[in-house]
């Protein structure tokens, strides 16, 4: 959400991801925040590179952390190998072990998908779905990214979009029903909130 908030301002999307993540995050799992943070404003600033949305993630923690390392590593493999079974192979190699909502590998697997897709939103999707571990928060997060790149709701393939009838299912109270299209409005009143 908070690059969703702060369009074209990765250092300060990643400035509101630290104090949301630090309550209960330490380590990686806030500098991941950061890290998603930063590659969403930059991909809602209307860029439509996602290697530079990538990069620009990785600006905001520190170089030689975990999760910046796994990043680089993980989007090395993605350009080394045509096949993204490879790719989620060697991923499983590196961090197993580790637990399946651990933020390094599934960071670094959402990093794997993008690139290899090379943003495409389908290919994005699926690719970080079909890599495992915490399949519903990754395939939500690359497509948030690959969505954004899109340009428009309406570049979407319609095979995404359709089932879904513009309406939200949540348990959250006040906002089961809610069109997506009302959801987007009140984050953009909220991005550009003084």
């Amino acid at each position: 959400m908070h690059g969703w908030t702060n369009p074209g301002d990765p250092a300060a999307a990643a400035a509101q991801a630290h104090r949301d993540a630090v309550l209960s995050h330490t380590a990686n799992g806030v500098y991941a925040a950061m890290f998603t943070a930063a590659v969403i404003a930059t991909a809602a600033s209307g860029a439509h590179d996602v290697h530079a949305c990538l990069a620009a993630g990785l600006t905001v923690v520190p170089p030689a952390s975990r999760l910046a390392v796994a990043v680089r590593e993980a989007v090395g493999l993605a350009r080394t190998h045509a096949d993204f079974d490879t790719v989620v192979d060697a991923l499983h190699a590196r961090h197993a072990g580790r637990h399946w909502v651990h933020a390094v590998p599934n960071t670094a697997l959402i990093a794997a998908a993008l690139t290899h897709a090379d943003g495409d939103f389908t290919r994005s999707v699926c690719r970080a779905v079909s890599g495992g571990w915490d399949t519903d928060s990754n395939g939500a997060t690359a497509g948030s990214v690959a969505g954004l790149l899109a340009g428009s709701p309406t570049a979407l393939p319609e095979r995404w979009t359709a089932p879904l009838k513009n309406r939200l299912s949540t348990s959250v109270a006040g906002f089961d029903g809610t069109g997506f299209d009302s959801l987007a409005h009140l984050t953009h009143r909220e991005a550009v909130r003084p």
